[in-house]
């Protein structure tokens, strides 16, 4: 069994008014040395701490070079790869707002999400395109959109009949653009991302995420539950534009000078498997349904080399007694389940290693507040059903544009 931190002592975390997540977390691994090791392994190729650095400098310039200014909205719409990686920091990095958007949606919900945040770049990788081509001439704001080649697809494939917004090949972009970047003059409580939330009813919210945010959820949950180093490789199933994936495979990595695997393709069980045995990562992070899948496969256990992992992590919905059960049985590792949601950003209620409770999501992580309250905030009797109230440094400062 894995040997994690089970303490629930709050941690101390001060966060200089000055702040700016792109510095604390990629810009950071430079100075400390690590910019040789891998950050993100990708389709078979290492992309170091140093590469993604200048590759975010390079799109931050690139960006200035567009007119684009603090606090204006920069949309991703990449799989997971070290492109999305550097288009998030580099936006946050000169004070502009990354927002990712899920690559799985129907082209009027891009329209509603391209609007609604005003965006006026696109990243999109050319697997996504036939999804935005029918709508360009809907977007308002849009002015520039910027077609990174997915490796299965050409950029070929991409019409630049439409004159605005402005097509623009990525590798030919940042190659035009400086390596070396200044970090914008941002403070801690300055927007640095939205992620749009689904989970409530309605039109898709924008929870608005500062500067700061990560850092608490990587130092409260990653740090003090999962016990993350820079010795860990991090693998998730969940993508990059999920709150949980986010975490899972790009700052809590790149909080501590970890490694991840990026994986563009759909998180089928078999694959997930090959993946592990190809690059053996050490944190696994899933979701129940694909636990039961890979559980699912003929002589799983016996098949595939799961042992690189020291821990698996399950959000997204209950993880049911059985199939944690049987997982532990049959993989000899431990899934923490927990409950987190893109208002808080991560994971707020977890399981401890040595501590799990099967049909349980555990106890609160280190940092927040719950309450168990009738429809007046009114706590409730003990085993009454009430509504879960969560207080936090990482909750969503607001839904943009959205009382």
């Amino acid at each position: 069994m894995a040997t994690l931190p089970t303490s629930s002592t709050f941690p101390s975390i001060v966060i200089p008014d000055q702040f700016n997540a792109a510095t604390a977390f990629l810009d950071r691994q430079l100075t400390e040395g690590k910019g040789a090791k891998a950050a993100i392994f990708y389709e078979g190729t290492s992309y170091t701490y140093a590469q993604i650095a200048e590759l975010s400098n390079r799109v931050g310039n690139g960006l200035l070079d567009l007119g684009i200014e603090m606090e204006q909205r920069v949309a991703l719409l990449l799989l997971d790869s070290p492109q999305f990686a550097a288009a998030f920091f580099g936006a946050i990095k000169i004070g502009a707002v990354a927002v990712p958007m899920n690559t799985m949606l129907r082209p009027k919900d891009y329209v509603y999400m391209l609007n609604d945040s005003r965006a006026r770049v696109l990243f999109i990788h050319t697997a996504i395109w036939q999804q935005i081509e029918p709508i360009l001439s809907e977007l308002k704001y849009l002015r520039h959109l910027i077609v990174v080649e997915t490796p299965s697809t050409s950029s070929a494939s991409v019409s630049a009949n439409a004159t605005t917004p402005t097509l623009h090949d990525f590798e030919q972009w940042v190659n035009r653009a400086s390596s070396s970047l200044e970090t914008a003059q941002t403070s801690k409580d300055d927007s640095a991302f939205w992620l749009y939330s689904s989970g409530s009813t309605g039109f898709p919210k924008g929870c608005v995420h500062l500067q700061h945010d990560m850092t608490y959820c990587t130092e409260y949950y990653a740090k003090s539950v999962l016990g993350i180093t820079e010795n860990d490789i991090t693998f998730s199933a969940a993508k990059l534009f999920f709150a949980y994936g986010l975490g899972n495979n790009l700052y809590f990595p790149f909080g501590v000078g970890a490694s991840a695997v990026h994986f563009p393709g759909r998180p089928l069980p078999e694959d997930m498997f090959k993946v592990v045995e190809q690059y053996r990562p050490t944190i696994f992070f899933g979701v129940p349904t694909l636990y039961a899948g890979m559980l699912a496969l003929p002589n799983a256990g016996k098949r595939f080399d799961f042992s690189s992992v020291r821990v698996c992590i399950s959000a997204g919905e209950a993880l049911p007694a059985d199939i944690l059960r049987r997982f532990e049985d049959t993989f000899h590792v431990e899934i923490l389940d927990g409950i987190g949601s893109t208002e808080i950003l991560h994971i707020f209620i977890s399981n401890r290693a040595g501590e799990i409770k099967p049909g349980s999501t555990g106890k609160l992580v280190p940092g927040y507040e719950a309450l168990v309250a009738d429809e007046n905030g009114v706590a409730v009797a003990q085993g009454d059903i009430g509504n879960l109230l969560i207080k936090g440094e990482s909750t969503t400062a607001y839904y943009w544009n959205k009382h």
